[in-house]
């Protein structure tokens, strides 16, 4: 090992995506890596709201949950590499040939004020490094709506996302992947999907890092 990587792990040493503690070496630690649940065959690739397709690798619980939870609010940045692999390798299992470019559901000018990045982006850009391709701005969040993990049912939270995106870039004619985070009841991905299409895209398909363990369930669920 070089002077400069043994000067880098001293003052940066690796951590574990999910739960922050310091390692030995990059990767997940074993007790979070044995607390993984992973979707299988039957419903990794799901429907939220009809006609919106969703894909996620994990489900949104233990392990998954505190390291997502930890990746979205409180700086853990470098959980975007370990969820964006696992979109990676899920969609290009489910969705391979099946769209053109990436997008993401993107937070508002407000949150990303705050919290200082946009972590449904870094997803993006995660995974599509292991692609060799760049995402694309598509979308812009329009108007700061509350957060909907504050909502207690999928009709508020639908009426939430009401008119809070608008289409940016040029989304015509393609076959587009859009990512988030977690899906809870899709409110959020359907209206994105659906200010793509009404501004010309041809096909959006759903990826995001976990669904929830039921659909529909409100509560600490880290949604927005």
């Amino acid at each position: 090992m070089s002077l400069r990587s043994c000067l880098l792990d001293l003052l940066f040493p690796p951590r574990c995506p999910l739960c922050g503690k310091v390692l030995d070496a990059p990767g997940v630690c074993p007790p979070c890596e044995a607390d993984i649940r992973r979707t299988g065959e039957e419903d990794g690739v799901w429907e939220p709201v009809p006609g919106l397709l969703c894909a996620a690798p994990l489900w949104y619980e233990g392990a998954v949950r505190d390291g997502l939870l930890r990746f979205k609010f409180h700086g853990g940045i470098s959980g975007a590499e370990f969820f964006g692999g696992e979109m990676c390798r899920w969609a290009a299992e489910r969705y391979s040939g099946e769209f053109d470019t990436v997008t993401w559901a993107p937070v508002s000018r407000k949150r990303l004020r705050q919290r200082g990045y946009d972590q449904a982006r870094l997803l993006a850009e995660s995974a599509c490094r292991l692609w060799g391709v760049r995402p694309e701005r598509l979308l812009r969040k329009v108007r700061d709506n509350p957060a909907q993990s504050g909502l207690e049912d999928a009709a508020a939270r639908r009426e939430n996302v009401r008119g809070v995106y608008e289409a940016a870039g040029a989304p015509e004619g393609k076959r587009i992947l859009l990512i988030d985070d977690i899906c809870t009841t899709g409110s959020t991905l359907s209206a994105c999907a659906g200010t793509l299409k009404a501004a010309g895209a041809a096909r959006v398909l759903c990826l995001t890092a976990a669904r929830t363990v039921k659909s529909g369930k409100t509560g600490e669920n880290g949604e927005e």
